[in-house]
């Protein structure tokens, strides 16, 4: 006998974030599976920035009274990559404690059905047994250039983690690796590593430039994951992953898991991965490496062992996948 789902199609889902790169593929794949639909009694709930400050917590206490959902995604957040993190540590810290703070807390008031908390890889130390076990986080020091970001993502996870505990409150935990997709953020200074290069290599090709100017060594490694994967991987979770089933993963102490890595449980150094987007996006120029800049962690690689236990994994590979945001890069972008 199939195991009945844990949502339904007639739910009342509110993504919080709903317009970002995160926050729209998870739209998209909810609606792929039959969610939001009012042939279903089902809806979707999209509310922008100006409709729904999250940084506010009255009009964010006000919404969630008025409008009850009874699933909540939270893929909003303050992001950006390095050079944005080391330069406004304050603002990573103090926005995302606030939104995360404020959606859990309403969540939690006004008994939402199920609850979706996104974290980040960078949640785990800098210097860790590779590759990254969930029981990892809290085990050593951060890497300082996104400390920010990542003591506000371990808050997050701590919040969902004490209301499930305390109060029974049905909140799970997701931690992606490194995103790429369509809908990036591709600004010059505040983009992640993928988006930045993406952006770097067809400029390039398109202005004919003799060379790209890339940061670091090109030494460290990295894990990326379509951001349409993740998208699957929040649906399949909160239809099936039941953190308190005897079934579900586990620590070595043989504590139930409440918060899962999300991953292709694959890696790429930083090089490899230049020389991978320039040659699909037909650049034959040079390549600069300003060792000026920092690299960052040396190593991040999930260990995706649990998120597999429970059924799920990875589709897209890495060179599908940037040939797709490539196509959307020059499309919407360009």
């Amino acid at each position: 006998m199939e195991t009945p789902k844990k949502i339904n199609l007639g739910e009342k889902i509110f993504i919080a974030g709903a317009t970002g790169m995160v926050g729209s593929s998870i739209y998209r794949t909810l609606k792929k599976y039959g969610y939001g639909l009012n042939k279903n009694k089902g809806e979707i709930l999209t509310p922008n920035r100006n409709e729904l400050n999250l940084l506010d917590q009255e009009k964010v206490a006000y919404w969630f009274a008025k409008e009850k959902p009874s699933v909540v995604i939270l893929a909003a957040a303050k992001v950006g990559g390095i050079y944005a993190n080391a330069s406004k540590p304050f603002d990573f810290l103090i926005e995302n404690l606030k939104i995360q703070t404020n959606v859990i807390e309403s969540a939690f008031k006004n008994k939402v059905k199920r609850f979706l908390f996104l974290g980040s890889s960078c949640i785990y130390p800098k210097h860790c047994l590779q590759p990254i076990k969930e029981e990892s986080l809290l085990s050593g020091l951060l890497e300082n250039t996104n400390e920010s970001y990542a003591i506000a993502k371990i808050a997050g996870i701590k919040l969902c983690q004490s209301l499930r505990s305390q109060y029974n409150f049905d909140a799970i935990s997701l931690m992606p690796t490194n995103l790429y997709g369509p809908n990036d953020n591709y600004h010059p200074s505040n983009s992640h590593v993928m988006a930045s290069l993406i952006r770097k290599f067809c400029e390039a090709k398109h202005k004919s430039l003799s060379s790209v100017t890339c940061w670091g060594t090109g030494n460290p490694f990295r894990e990326f994951l379509h951001v349409d994967d993740l998208g699957e991987a929040v649906v399949f979770a909160l239809e099936n992953w039941d953190p308190s089933s005897k079934d579900s993963p586990k620590d070595k102490a043989g504590k139930p898991l409440d918060f899962l890595n999300v991953g292709t449980g694959k890696d790429i150094s930083i090089k490899e991965l230049v020389k991978l987007v320039a040659n699909l996006c037909d650049f034959d120029g040079e390549i600069i490496w300003d060792t000026t800049k920092p690299d960052g962690t040396p190593k991040k690689q999930l260990d995706v062992t649990n998120i597999k236990k429970i059924g799920w994994r990875s589709k897209i590979d890495l060179v599908e996948g940037i040939t797709i945001t490539l196509e959307d890069f020059k499309l919407n972008h360009m």
